[in-house]
């Protein structure tokens, strides 16, 4: 089956969930943190699927790559977030977006491996 468009992409979805799933959290820290570890948080979530869009969009597999690669780092960079959270704030729950965003750094992982694999053979 040929992938169209980003959007067909499971890993993009699975960011989207997350990005959904981010927010739920913001909005059950206080305010003190809405300056601080919201924004911090909530830029790296929409970062992960907004760098699968960009990559797709550059129509180029080195390009898409080179950003697949930023968003996994998006990505450490947001369960790093998440961590910091749940030390400060454990009443709240995070198994979701931890387990979201693990499962995404594994496809990422896996479309970075099969994308290069691909180029290698050009």
């Amino acid at each position: 089956m040929k992938i169209s468009t980003y959007k067909e992409l499971v890993v993009w979805q699975k960011a989207i969930e997350l990005v959904k799933e981010v927010y739920n959290i913001c909005r059950q820290l206080p305010k003190p943190e809405q300056f601080i570890l919201v924004s911090q948080m909530i830029r790296a979530a929409i970062s992960i699927p907004a760098n699968i869009a960009e990559g797709w969009g550059r129509n180029h597999k080195v390009e898409f790559i080179r950003f697949l690669n930023i968003s996994y780092g998006s990505s450490t960079e947001l369960e790093t977030h998440l961590i910091v959270a749940r030390n400060e704030y454990s009443h709240i729950n995070y198994t979701l977006a931890i387990d979201l965003n693990s499962e995404i750094q594994k496809m990422l992982t896996s479309l970075v491996l099969k994308m290069k694999s691909s180029v290698s053979k050009y």
